[in-house]
């Protein structure tokens, strides 16, 4: 199994000892994103929606690194810090996909890293080399 770390700087670097994503394959584990702006690596200005946005902003960049866009995101995982953010996240999240739907789980949590309410990861699978 070859494992190819993706990065991009459209996407804030990881500020830890992790990838932005690992690339196996066709397969793209892309790791949790939260509100950070990847040009001043600090919270992005704004309420839950403009958070909600900003992480979906950074899967993005992450995901097209990687070669692929979030329509080729098959599993997404939302972590929420307050469970009430659900109806925003479903309205948000159908602004930047089309059917069908990735499989997704959201999961209430105590607290997230830097004190944010939003995170999430996902696993995407790219269209094989042959399909182009």
């Amino acid at each position: 199994m070859q494992k190819e770390s993706i990065h991009t700087e459209s996407a804030p670097q990881a500020i830890g000892t992790y990838s932005q994503a690992i690339k196996v394959e066709t397969t793209v584990y892309l790791s949790g994103q939260i509100p950070l702006d990847p040009d001043t690596m600090e919270i992005a200005a704004g309420d839950i929606s403009m958070h909600i946005k900003r992480v979906f902003d950074n899967l993005r960049a992450v995901a097209e690194a990687a070669g692929g866009e979030l329509q080729d995101i098959v599993k997404l995982n939302v972590f929420l810090t307050d469970l009430s953010h659900f109806p925003i996240v479903n309205e948000i999240m159908g602004e930047y996909f089309t059917q069908p739907y990735p499989a997704r789980a959201v999961v209430g949590v105590a607290a997230l890293p830097k004190g944010v309410g939003v995170e999430m990861d996902a696993i995407m699978e790219l269209k094989p080399p042959e399909y182009y």
